[in-house]
C-alpha cells in the first residue's frame, strides 16, 4: 500500500469518528484500527483449546506465535519461525544461547517476561538467560533481533524438528516434514557474519565469539523449495530492521481492518470488535510465491495464473460467516479461495470439492460438504469470476461419492446408499455395533447432524442448478433438501434419530442421549441446538413447529432450559457445548444463527435482546473472553457481524438478518468503492431495541434486507430505545428467504 492511499484512509477513519458526533480525545486521534487489537482475547480457554496471540500479515503464509503450553506458563520452547496449520505448533524454532557449548539443544526453553503483542510485531524479556527478543514478519520472511546482555560465547541454533539443515552459502537452509508429502523450506541468514557454523542432520549451530552484544538474523519460508524460500526473503525483507518491517506491516493491517470504521465511546466495544475483525484475517492463508504454490493435493508445483492459491480453511465452521464478510469487505481474496476449491479438485484424485483444506490437503474433518454454500452465496450475490459448471461437478460430486460419514475420504458405502433411498442418515439402536467401514469408530455415525446438514448442502446444489438453468436437477435437489422431514419428531418437535427400521429411538433424551459428544446422535452439541439447523428453509420449520408463537417459544425454552446435571458432568459428556445460556451454546458455530430465528417468529425484539446479551456476556476484552474454540474467524465473524447490526442466516441466500448494533454508528467499505453505513441513533448498553427504521431514505419495518440494498452502497439508520418496539419488525421474512415449495 503506497503511503498516500495509507494516509488518507487514515484521515476518512478519523474522520468518520468525528463527524456528526463531537470531537474524540486527543489518545483517540492518534489510534488506528490495529491499535485496537488485543491477540490475548481468550487466550485462557474456558474449556478447550484458547485463541492464541498471532503475529501475522492479513491471510499471510508466514504466522507466528509464543510456544508455550498454555497463557498462564511462563517458558517458551525456542523462538518461532512458521506454524504451518491454525493451532499447530512452529515448524522450525530458533534458539539463541549463551554459555558452554555442551550445554547446547536443539529446541531450548526459555523463561520469558514483559512481552508484547501486536499483530504485526512480538517483543520479549528471555529473563533468565538475559537476552531481549524482537521480531516482525512479511508475508513469506520474518526479521528478529536479539540483544544479549553478558558477554559469553555466543550460539544460535536453527533446528528443523522433523527434517535436515545445511549451510548454504552466506546463509544456512532446510526443510522439514510434514505429512501428505509436504514439505517445509527455510532459508537464514545473519547480519553478522558466524565465526563457526557446525551442522548436525536436524540442526545447525551458528558460534559469534564471546563478545557480542546483538545478532540480527532474517529468514525466508517456502513450501516450494529452499531457494524459494531465499528468494521469498529477498524480495520481502532488504535489511535487518525490525522497526521497517513492523512499520510496514502496521500499515497493511490499518488498510485491511480500516475497510469498518466504527464509532464508540467504549474502548472495551472496539478492542473487541477490532480483535474478531482480525482473526478473521488469520485465515485462510495465501500459499503462491512468485506465481507459483505447492499442491498438497497432487504433490506438485504450479503456476497460479495470475490467481493466488489460498488453504487452511476449515470450511465447516466458516461458511456461516467468514466467508460472507469477506465478500462483503475483500471480494477479491474470496475470488481467490473459491478459485482455489475448485483447484484443489481438479488437482485430486477424485474431483471432490474440499471441506477442511489444509497445506497438507483435505483432513474431511466434521460433517457435510458446506464449500458448497460458499460457492453458493459467491453467485447469488453476484460474483462471477470462478468456473460455475466445475465448482457444481465438484460439489455433487463431493456429497454424492464420498461417504457423508464424518470425518471420512472414503468413497459412499453402504450407509449412503441408505440415505439416498430413505432420505435419512441411519442411527443404531443402545448396543448395536458398528459394523460399516465407513463410518470412523471415534467420531461415529452423527446421523442428525449428517441429514440436517446434507439436506442443507443439497438446496446450495439446487441453487447452483438452477443458475446453470438445469431445471430437472434443480428440482431433485430441491426435493432432497426436504430430507430433514425425515427425522422431524411430530410429537416431540425435534430432530430425532431413526434406526434402519424408521423407528425413533426411544427411550431419548434430547439433552444427553448419543454418547460422548452426542455423536451417535448429533455431533458436538445435543438436540436443543440441532432443533434449529434448517438454515436453508427456515419458513417451513416454522410451520413445523406449529407456527411463529410457538417457534418463539421454543426458542425461549431453549434458553431456559437447565443443563439438567452439574455443570461437570455436563461438560465432561459435551465439551464442545460450553458458553451456555440454557441448552444455548454460543462457544459453538452450529448456534451462530440461532439468535436471529426470533424475526422468522415475527417477534424481532427477542432478537435485538438475545444478540446483544450473548455479545455482553461472552466476548469481552480479556483473556476469558471468548467463550469457545475460535477456529479462525469461524467465530469473531459472528461477532463483527453482529456488532454491525445484521448477520446472513443462510449463506446462499443474498439476504441479512436484522439485530441490534453495538455501535452508534459504522461504515463498511465494500470493494467496488462505495459505502454501507448503520447509524443507531440513541444508541447504548440499555437502549438496545430498534424503535424504527430506515434504508436507504425508505421507511422500513422489516426485520431483514437483501444483499441488493447494499452493494451499491447505502445507509441503515436505527432509532434506539429501552424498551421493545413490539410492533417494529413483525412481518415475517419473504419468502425468498427460505426455500421454495414443492411442486
Amino acid at each position: 500500500m503506497n503511503k498516500i492511499k495509507f494516509l488518507k484512509l487514515t484521515a476518512l477513519w478519523l474522520l468518520a469518528l468525528t463527524m456528526n458526533y463531537g470531537i474524540v480525545t486527543a489518545a483517540e486521534k492518534e489510534k488506528t484500527p490495529v491499535d485496537y487489537v488485543n491477540p490475548y482475547i481468550g487466550n485462557i480457554s474456558h474449556l478447550l483449546v484458547p485463541t492464541y496471540p498471532t503475529i501475522s500479515l492479513p491471510n499471510s503464509m508466514l504466522r507466528v506465535y509464543p510456544e508455550r503450553g498454555d497463557f498462564t506458563g511462563d517458558v517458551i520452547r525456542g523462538l518461532p519461525i512458521i506454524v504451518t496449520s491454525h493451532r499447530g505448533s512452529s515448524a522450525f524454532s530458533l534458539s539463541p544461547y549463551q554459555g558452554d557449548e555442551a550445554g547446547i539443544k536443539p529446541v531450548i526453553t526459555y523463561s520469558y517476561d514483559n512481552e508484547i503483542i501486536k499483530p504485526y510485531y512480538y517483543s520479549s524479556r528471555l529473563d533468565e538467560v538475559q537476552m531481549d527478543v524482537r521480531f516482525a514478519p512479511s508475508h513469506q520472511s520474518a526479521v528478529y533481533e536479539i540483544g544479549f546482555d553478558q558477554l559469553k560465547p555466543t550460539y544460535l541454533i536453527i533446528n528443523s524438528r522433523n527434517g535436515e539443515m545445511v549451510v548454504n552459502g552466506d546463509g544456512v537452509s532446510g526443510f522439514q516434514d510434514l505429512r501428505s508429502r509436504t514439505k517445509v523450506y527455510i532459508y537464514l541468514e545473519t547480519e553478522q557474519k558466524p565465526e563457526k557454523i557446525t551442522a548436525e542432520k536436524t540442526f545447525i549451530k551458528l558460534y559469534f565469539g564471546d563478545k557480542v552484544k546483538q545478532v540480527k538474523v532474517r529468514y525466508g519460508i517456502s513450501y516450494i523449495s529452499e531457494e524459494q524460500a531465499k528468494k521469498n526473503l529477498k524480495r520481502e525483507i532488504s535489511d535487518y530492521s525490525v522497526d521497517n518491517v513492523a512499520n510496514k506491516g502496521k500499515e497493511i493491517w490499518n488498510q485491511a481492518l480500516g475497510k469498518i470504521l466504527v464509532k464508540d465511546d467504549n474502548l472495551n466495544n472496539k478492542t473487541v470488535f477490532y480483535t474478531s475483525l482480525y482473526r478473521v484475517f488469520e485465515r485462510p492463508v495465501c500459499i503462491s510465491e512468485d506465481g507459483k504454490y505447492f499442491s498438497a493435493f497432487d504433490a506438485k508445483v504450479h503456476d497460479d495464473e495470475g490467481k493466488p492459491f489460498f488453504t487452511d480453511d476449515w470450511i465447516w465452521d466458516t461458511y456461516r460467516a467468514a466467508h460472507p464478510l469477506r465478500l462483503l469487505i475483500d471480494s477479491r481474496t474470496e475470488l481467490s479461495v473459491i478459485n482455489s476449491y475448485i483447484r484443489m479438485a481438479q488437482q485430486s484424485e477424485h474431483l471432490w470439492m474440499p471441506t477442511f483444506p489444509a497445506v497438507t490437503g483435505d483432513s474431511h474433518a466434521m460433517n457435510s460438504n458446506h464449500a458448497v454454500a460458499s460457492i453458493a452465496d459467491a453467485w447469488a450475490k453476484g460474483m462471477r469470476d470462478f468456473d460455475l459448471k466445475t465448482a457444481y461437478l465438484a460439489c455433487k460430486q463431493a456429497i454424492e461419492e464420498k461417504t457423508l460419514s464424518p470425518w471420512s475420504a472414503k468413497p459412499a458405502g453402504s450407509v449412503d446408499a441408505f440415505y439416498k433411498e430413505h432420505g435419512y442418515f441411519p442411527a443404531l439402536k443402545e448396543g448395536e455395533v458398528e459394523t460399516v467401514p465407513e463410518v470412523s469408530q471415534g467420531e461415529k455415525r452423527q446421523p442428525i447432524a449428517v441429514t440436517l446438514g446434507t439436506s442443507y448442502d443439497t438446496w446450495c446444489l439446487s441453487q447452483i442448478a438452477g443458475y446453470l438453468n438445469d431445471t430437472d436437477a434443480s428440482e431433485l435437489y430441491l426435493k432432497k433438501s426436504y430430507n430433514y422431514r425425515n427425522v422431524f419428531n411430530p410429537k416431540t418437535k425435534f430432530f430425532h434419530p431413526k434406526d434402519k427400521d424408521g423407528n425413533f429411538l426411544e427411550p431419548f433424551d434430547y439433552r444427553f442421549s448419543g454418547g460422548q459428544g452426542a455423536r451417535d446422535a448429533y455431533d458436538e452439541n445435543n438436540g436443543w441446538v440441532y432443533r434449529w439447523d434448517v438454515q436453508h428453509n427456515i419458513g417451513d420449520l416454522v410451520q413445523l413447529m406449529g407456527g411463529g408463537n410457538e417457534f418463539c417459544k421454543a426458542l425461549d425454552d431453549m434458553y431456559r432450559e437447565p443443563l439438567g446435571k452439574g455443570k461437570f458432568t455436563f461438560l465432561m459428556q459435551l465439551p464442545d457445548h460450553t458458553g451456555n445460556v440454557g441448552q444455548f451454546s454460543m462457544a459453538n458455530e452450529p448456534c451462530m444463527h440461532i439468535p436471529y430465528l426470533y424475526n422468522y417468529g415475527g417477534q424481532s425484539w427477542k432478537t435485538q435482546k438475545r444478540i446483544r446479551g450473548l455479545l455482553g456476556q461472552w466476548f469481552r476484552n480479556d483473556l476469558m473472553g471468548n467463550p469457545g474454540d475460535e477456529d479462525g474467524g469461524g467465530m469473531t465473524s459472528f461477532v463483527v457481524f453482529s456488532s454491525l447490526g445484521f448477520y446472513p442466516v443462510t449463506p446462499g441466500v443474498p439476504a441479512y438478518s436484522i439485530g441490534s448494533p453495538m455501535f452508534a454508528y459504522a461504515k463498511i467499505q465494500l470493494d467496488n468503492g462505495k459505502f454501507f453505513e448503520i447509524e443507531a441513533k440513541n444508541c447504548s448498553t440499555e437502549n438496545k431495541y430498534i424503535q424504527s427504521a430506515t434504508l436507504n431514505g425508505k421507511d422500513w419495518n422489516q426485520n431483514w434486507f437483501y444483499h441488493d440494498d447494499l452493494k451499491n452502497g447505502g445507509k441503515l439508520v436505527l432509532q434506539m430505545g429501552n424498551r421493545p418496539n413490539y410492533n417494529w419488525g413483525t412481518k415475517l421474512p419473504d419468502a425468498s428467504l427460505s426455500a421454495k415449495s414443492l411442486k
